[in-house]
């Protein structure tokens, strides 16, 4: 199989990799999350500007024709800024549900200024009791005339802070755990009934508490057939746990490198440690858990246009496979560090935070080895 990269996406590569080293160095990062906004707009319209928000989409609506494998570059190299921008909440995730099952004028409205910069959404999926069962769902969208009301609570909408929109899941039918009567819904955020509660993660992003109140949405704010949408959400969270394995591989690898040039230039007994044996061996097996989660990102990645079961397989084995290298390097990471390395003030501890919080996007570790080994 060739894994070689086009000559286009080895230069999208290089030039985020130039952008997030000369404009997204460590001091600026930890500049803009303190910042009352917790993200630099100016980035985002950066982005828009240089085609990155609109490389997985086609040029029919204003993309640049690219797919999943440029979304994985993306967010690779923004793994290894630790940027917080909502790439995946906006362009995988509410991109994704446009491009998959949205009507011409949905596209036509959202996609374009998902595209220009100008309108950034935020996917409300999860809910306090919800666990990792998307169809788990108290969240009601009741039809009122040609429309819909929604009511109810989602819990920690990663950006939701910094959209506009919002993508939301809600029951219009069946029971609360039935595979059924489960749709998706394009919500303004300044709508008459939405509140919020904005509040930092530990990993430096922001999020939010998301409450409906009778909120009255129109009919055209429904994406796909309504009632239907569960086997949507779980390819656009493929898609999303795709490009979010790919974002920690990129994490990993700066961490791997910090890592060994820490311990080139730390000394005990008179000698850098990486002169001793047992370290040598640990950042050996860090390495190798790296190379472990590339594969698996590749594959998850290339087996998102395969048929479903390929498909949840195989990001639910990217899950598994990273979620266990994240941990297992960021861990390592910050015990050759020492105590600096749980300090504010290096980036490691940061690296460390982001890489323990991917486990609990989209499904834990323990969750995909259980939806693994029952598709098999």
């Amino acid at each position: 199989m060739d894994f070689n990269f086009t000559e286009e996406q080895d230069m999208v590569r290089d030039g985020l990799s130039r952008l997030v080293r000369e404009q997204y160095d460590w001091e600026t990062r930890r500049e803009a999350i303190a910042s009352d906004a917790g993200w630099r707009p100016e980035i985002w319209a950066q982005l828009a500007e240089l085609g990155i928000l609109g490389m997985p989409f086609s040029e029919e609506v204003g993309g640049f024709g690219g797919g999943a494998i440029d979304a994985m570059i993306v967010m690779e190299e923004f793994g290894k800024g630790l940027v917080v921008e909502p790439f995946v909440p906006t362009v995988v995730c509410a991109g994704g549900f446009l491009k998959h099952a949205g009507s011409d004028a949905q596209r036509e409205e959202h996609l374009s200024a998902i595209i220009d910069g100008s309108r950034v959404f935020a996917f409300a999926y999860a809910e306090p009791r919800g666990r990792y069962n998307y169809a788990d769902l108290e969240t009601t969208a009741k039809k009122d005339g040609d429309g819909y009301v929604l009511s109810g609570h989602k819990a920690v909408v990663i950006g939701a802070p910094w959209a506009s929109h919002l993508v939301v899941t809600a029951r219009t039918g069946g029971g609360r755990r039935d595979a059924e009567g489960v749709s998706v819904f394009i919500v303004d955020k300044s709508a008459d009934g939405v509140t919020t509660r904005d509040y930092e993660t530990v990993d430096g992003r922001r999020a939010s508490e998301v409450y409906f109140e009778n909120v009255s949405v129109p009919a055209d704010a429904l994406i796909g057939e309504e009632g239907v949408a569960l086997p949507l959400i779980e390819q656009v969270t493929d898609e999303a746990i795709a490009a979010h394995c790919a974002e920690a591989c990129g994490a990993m690898k700066v961490a791997h490198a910090m890592t060994l040039e820490y311990s080139k230039q730390r000394k005990q007994f008179g000698v850098p440690i990486g002169k001793f044996q047992v370290l040598q061996h640990r950042m050996v097996d860090m390495y190798t858990a790296y190379e472990t989660a590339v594969s698996l990102t590749y594959l998850a990645t290339i087996k998102l246009d395969a048929g479903e079961k390929e498909r949840k397989r195989a990001a639910s084995a990217a899950k598994v496979g990273v979620g266990q290298s994240a941990r297992f390097i960021g861990q390592e990471a910050v015990q050759i560090h020492g105590g600096n390395g749980v300090t504010d003030e290096y980036a490691i501890g940061h690296y460390f935070k982001r890489l323990t919080i991917f486990e609990s996007e989209f499904g834990s570790v323990d969750h995909h080895l259980k939806r693994h080994v029952s598709l098999a």
